[in-house]
């Protein structure tokens, strides 16, 4: 069976492969902090069904204590090195949910079923914020089963970005934000197709974008939340016209390789 990718919102993916079920940065909140959902309605709890959970870095919209809570216990969660340190809500949630946490570092590998999940660097801060002195490293992940899959987390565009993620057949990658400005360490649709064109994966999802946007923001560079998935598709015609990309709705999915 191919891979099945499902987008349910900013970076939280479902990656289905060889059987097993794959979750990126499970964030299933209509509001949060000064962020609320404003496109797409929150996924029901099919979503949350995993053999294993991926976190990117310690950011709260990627490392969302709340949404992890959900998750069936005795989940398979894997983190960056030193967040159940930096993040002691990860300790409570190991003691009361019984997630099997599993902190890694670039170049980790572990099994889950019939895949293998390697990690891999990403140009971003690791850090918990506001607050907190512990760093951790931003990761990217790649799923391989079946395919290869990219899940990049956040990052910024890097020299090496091709070698250290490698040789993929689908790349999940963010083109937006949840604010009317990209600080360092991310990518936009113009540099996500750069990042396309380095990896030369046969398809790609763009993610990040479209789904949470500052409480009271709604006139502020609203097509900072609007286009950036339209916009990706047209810079990565231009940069990597071989490469098929798939615009997703939050809560639809594609099976990339039988798309070719």
């Amino acid at each position: 069976m191919p891979v099945e990718v499902t987008w349910w919102g900013h970076a939280t993916c479902t990656i289905e492969d060889s059987g097993v079920r794959v979750l990126t940065d499970p964030l299933f909140a209509r509001r949060f902090a000064h962020l609320r959902r404003r496109r797409g309605e929150l996924p029901g709890p099919e979503a949350s069904v995993a053999d294993v959970v991926l976190v990117s870095h310690l950011h709260s919209d990627h490392l969302h204590l709340p949404s992890l809570s959900g998750l069936a216990p005795g989940s398979r969660l894997v983190v960056p090195r030193g967040a159940v340190r930096a993040v002691p809500g990860l300790r409570m949630l190991r003691s009361v949910r019984g997630l099997r946490i599993t902190e890694v570092a670039a170049g980790d590998e572990l099994r889950v079923g019939e895949v293998r999940v390697r990690a891999v660097p990403a140009m971003h801060d690791g850090r918990r914020l506001p607050v907190g002195p512990h760093r951790s490293p931003a990761l990217g992940y790649v799923v391989e089963g079946e395919a290869r899959t990219y899940f990049a987390g956040d990052t910024g565009l890097f020299d090496d970005m091709a070698q250290a993620v490698g040789q993929v057949d689908v790349a999940l990658l963010p083109v937006g934000g949840w604010g009317p400005y990209l600080g360092h360490g991310h990518l936009d649709a113009g540099r996500a197709a750069q990042a396309l064109a380095r990896l030369a994966p046969r398809s790609a999802v763009p993610v990040h974008y479209g789904t949470y946007w500052p409480i009271g923001m709604d006139g502020v560079r609203p097509h900072e939340f609007h286009s950036p998935g339209d916009e990706f598709v047209r810079k990565a015609a231009q940069l990597a016209p071989e490469v098929a990309v798939h615009r997703l709705s939050h809560g639809e999915h594609v099976r990339p390789e039988a798309a070719r």
